[in-house]
Order: structure tokens, then C-alpha cells, then sequence
């Protein structure tokens, strides 16, 4: 081999790691920030991923993630958004907590923002769904429409009940309009409802011996973070304490629920998934309209509970 030929080869060799850093180093990231712990979105994440696998994504090969969780602690999610930024990831995407996104926006105004949740544009999320603007879209829950109907569903499998309650968590923005729909939908329905706060796994026992002290009738859960990551533990003591129960998630009856009725959340995190890739390859947040999911499913219990069945099966476990 001439000289000239070794010194090009050897040239070229030692510019292949030069090249392949240079490769990661372009490699988009996209940060991930949720309030609770990895359990409580890691049943649906896989959606999340298809939907990036559907823009052209996937992690490892042309993108990667950057998880950051505050494991129920709300108070670090400034501190997690702001972290994330520092990083300069291309967006952020925060799946079904609202107070990530509220997080990820007071932390900039420049990196997109992609959510999920409810009343995005009473929360100041964004300007409006069909023109969203600034830096900030997703799919919006209709999750203050979907209690009232939740309680009509309710209604209807425990006919008798007088007494209803809610749980909501105290510190969750969107407990306020949820309230105010579930209480108009009570009072419609001539029945009295009671709303037990309970904002972490011991509230959550001690919103139950509040029901049980109030002889409350039957229970709504809505869906949100918080329950999510606590549903077996929901539905041991609604099943303990034989409350009739209806859960605003799949998940809920697949760990023993009576019943959920709620919308497709691996649905919403597939279409997230898209909308990021959509935004990797250029395409701006406040091009993109915040997309409505609408309610898709109503999911019995394994245990036979089928429609026409359901009120003798409720009748059976109810305590009066």
C-alpha cells in the first residue's frame, strides 16, 4: 500500500468516532415529565411508543428519552421541568398530568409541549383547541362531562342509592370544574353527593372510612393520576367496604373494579406519540389543534357481569 493511501485510510478511520458522536449528538431527545411514579403510566407507555413508531421514531435509533418523574411529590415538578430545559430536549411530553404540563409550560415558552388532560384552555394551557398557540398542544379529556355521565351510569346499576360520593384530589386543577359538573348532575338527578378529598394513599383510606361513617351508597373514581396508581387499592376497599363503584379507567376493572367507563387512554397516548413525531420532523404546537377524545369504552368486570345482569350483581354486593 503507497503512503498517500495509508495516511487517507488512516485518516478516514479516525474520523468514524469523530462522526458517530457527532451522529448521537443530533439524535433528538425528548424529555418526559409525569407528578407520580413510573407505575402509573408504564401500562400505556408502549402506545406512547407506537405512535412515535407511526411518525418515523423510535428510541435508541433516531430518538431518545429523558424520564423525569416526581413520584407524587407536585412541589418537585418546577424543579424536574426546569432540568429539562437546561437540557435543551426538542419537546416535552407529559401524559395525563396536568400539572406536568402547567409545570412544563411555566418553564418555557419556546420548546413544544405535548399533554393530555381536561380543560386545557380554562387552565391556561392554551388559547383554544382548534388554534391552540404558543408552544403547547395534545389531546384534551372531556373529563368534567364524563363524571356526570359516569353518575348517571351509576344511577342506573344501583337504582336505590340516595347517598353518592366523589373522590378528587384536592391538589389536581381540575378537580374544581369536575365538582361543579358532578354536583349540577346530583341535583338534576334529585340525589345528594358528598366529595371526600383525598390527595395520597393514606387519604385515600381515610376517604373510605369516611364513606363507610356517612353510609354513602355508591362511589364515583374519576380518572386521574393519582387514582390510577392507587386503582388496586381502590378496588380492594370499595370491594372490602362493598360500596358500588364506577372507575373512569379500563384499568380499574381489570384489577377488580365493579365497573369503568372512560376514555381510551392507550388511544390518547398512541395520538400524543404521533403528534411528537409530528413536531420532531418541524411541524409547530400552535399548528397542530388540540385533539377531543371522546369516552369508548364501558367495561364490565371478568367476573360475568354483563349488561342485563349488572343490577342483580350490584344488588347482591350491596351492603343494605
Amino acid at each position: 500500500m503507497r503512503r498517500r493511501e495509508f495516511v487517507t485510510l488512516l485518516g478516514g478511520a479516525a474520523a468514524w468516532p469523530l462522526a458517530a458522536r457527532a451522529q448521537q449528538a443530533a439524535m433528538p431527545v425528548i424529555g418526559f415529565l409525569h407528578n407520580a411514579a413510573p407505575e402509573a403510566t408504564q401500562y400505556y407507555l408502549p402506545a406512547f411508543h407506537n405512535g412515535l413508531g407511526e411518525a418515523g421514531f423510535v428510541e435508541g435509533r433516531n430518538v431518545a428519552i429523558e424520564f423525569r418523574w416526581a413520584r407524587n411529590e407536585n412541589g418537585r415538578l418546577p424543579e424536574l421541568a426546569a432540568d429539562l430545559v437546561r437540557r435543551r430536549v426538542a419537546v416535552i411530553v407529559t401524559l395525563g398530568s396536568v400539572l406536568a404540563a402547567l409545570a412544563a409550560k411555566a418553564a418555557t415558552a419556546t420548546i413544544p409541549i405535548v399533554f393530555t388532560g381536561s380543560t386545557p384552555v380554562q387552565l391556561g394551557l392554551v388559547a383554544s383547541l382548534s388554534r391552540p398557540g404558543g408552544n403547547v398542544t395534545g389531546i384534551a379529556t372531556m373529563m368534567a362531562e364524563l363524571g356526570a355521565k359516569q353518575l348517571g351510569l351509576l344511577h342506573e346499576l344501583v337504582p336505590h342509592a340516595a347517598r353518592f360520593a366523589m373522590l378528587f384530589n384536592p391538589e389536581n386543577p381540575i378537580s374544581p370544574p369536575m365538582v361543579e359538573e358532578i354536583r349540577e348532575a346530583a341535583s338534576t338527578l334529585g340525589r345528594t353527593i358528598e366529595f371526600v378529598p383525598a390527595s395520597n394513599a393514606q387519604g385515600i383510606v381515610a376517604g373510605f372510612a369516611s364513606l363507610v361513617e356517612k353510609r354513602i351508597d355508591a362511589l364515583l373514581v374519576p380518572p386521574v393520576a393519582l387514582f390510577g396508581a392507587r386503582r388496586i387499592q381502590l378496588a380492594l376497599l370499595a370491594a372490602r367496604h362493598a360500596i358500588p363503584a364506577i372507575y373512569g379507567e379500563r384499568r380499574y376493572a381489570e384489577a377488580g373494579g365493579l365497573v369503568s367507563y372512560g376514555p381510551d387512554l392507550a388511544d390518547q397516548f398512541r395520538q400524543v406519540g404521533i403528534y411528537t413525531g409530528r413536531i420532531l420532523k418541524g411541524e409547530k404546537p400552535a399548528d397542530l389543534p388540540v385533539q377531543q377524545d371522546q369516552v369508548r369504552a364501558f367495561d364490565q368486570p371478568a367476573n360475568g357481569c354483563r349488561a342485563g345482569r349488572c343490577h342483580t350483581s350490584v344488588a347482591a354486593r350491596h351492603r343494605r
